[in-house]
């Protein structure tokens, strides 16, 4: 049956302004990270992201990496595209990122113009584009001069193979000096996606600061620390969970400390009406700096419960204050 996109999709949807862009991003959006590879059917991935579309999340977040295996997810997503939400290419935001290792050889990974270039040509065959919305420098290259870095992200954006640049995993200096070398060029530095949750407090500690000088957006990811700001875990570990399965969670993060601030926060989310996830995103869309938080999704149901966040009302400051000595920076994902 041909997909037709629900035509109250963008009727309760909060869309933010990215930094002092014109762009605008849905509270929430669509991280294709994981549970989009060749493991996962393509049936389900098409509930889900109609699913999405249809209560008017628009921002669909990938890398050149994301699977397994590796181009995984933007081969499946492309093949959602073509039989799905090609109407709808105007109305979508498609973004995707090159840094982390992808093939082999010394070519195949970090920011060299070389590699960076080569991978956006890749992407956009997988996803059966002629550009994409929003391409990123995955994480900074420590060996190749920032300038080359940028400029190969400008390149995009002047061969039209992608309408604006973000950074991820940069820190504050490494985010000023990204913006210098990008003003040059004559591209704005939109957005910087970087890793933020009750559990890491990073972007606190001078990342949101520049941001805002500079004048450029955020998107967080991991905003429920890999699963640890939900109740999974409150009642052990399941064989099928993330810290039974994944190398980004291990069993021994699943500690007496992080139990009792998940619990301590399952009093506050109660209060609330709300699941520990749907506060934990509360919690970091309360930064005005934070244009959107990523969420995954195994399922619709999954979806809709994180999308539901939206709908509560904004935490007060009492809030904020008591969920403070449970959101301590310090359990950390690595």
């Amino acid at each position: 049956m041909n997909y037709v996109a629900d035509d109250t999709r963008y009727d309760s949807m909060d869309y933010r302004r990215v930094g002092r862009s014109g762009l605008r991003l849905p509270g929430l959006s669509l991280g294709l990270w994981h549970n989009f590879g060749d493991e996962r059917g393509l049936d389900t991935q098409r509930a889900i992201v109609r699913r999405a579309f249809d209560l008017g999340v628009t921002h669909f977040d990938l890398a050149n990496n994301y699977g397994p295996p590796p181009g995984s997810a933007e081969s499946n997503f492309g093949r959602l595209l073509a039989t799905d939400l090609r109407p709808y290419r105007d109305e979508l935001i498609v973004s995707s990122k090159a840094g982390y290792d992808m093939w082999p050889g010394p070519y195949g990974e970090w920011g060299s113009r070389k590699y960076l270039l080569a991978s956006l040509d890749q992407s956009l065959a997988r996803l059966g584009l002629d550009y994409v919305d929003i391409f990123y420098s995955h994480r900074p290259d420590p060996d190749t001069p920032i300038e080359e870095t940028m400029g190969a992200l400008a390149s995009a954006v002047a061969q039209g193979k992608a309408l604006y640049v973000g950074i991820s995993n940069y820190d504050p200096e490494q985010t000023r000096a990204a913006q210098a070398a990008l003003t040059d060029l004559g591209v704005p530095l939109l957005i910087h996606q970087p890793r933020y949750s009750m559990f890491d407090r990073t972007p606190e500690e001078g990342l949101f600061d520049a941001l805002d000088e500079l004048g450029t957006g955020a998107i967080v990811f991991s905003p429920l620390a890999q699963g640890m700001l939900t109740d999974r875990y409150l009642d052990g570990i399941p064989s099928d969970s993330r810290a039974a399965t994944s190398r980004f969670l291990s069993e021994e993060q699943i500690s007496s400390e992080y139990l009792e601030r998940v619990r301590g926060l399952r009093d506050i989310a109660d209060a609330r009406g709300q699941s520990i996830a749907q506060l934990a995103l509360s919690w970091v869309l309360r930064v005005p700096t934070v244009t959107s938080a990523l969420i995954g999704a195994s399922s619709v149901a999954q979806l809709e419960q994180n999308l539901a966040a939206l709908d509560a009302p904004a935490l007060t400051d009492d809030e904020i204050a008591a969920i403070e000595p449970f959101a301590a920076h310090g359990t950390r994902l690595g």
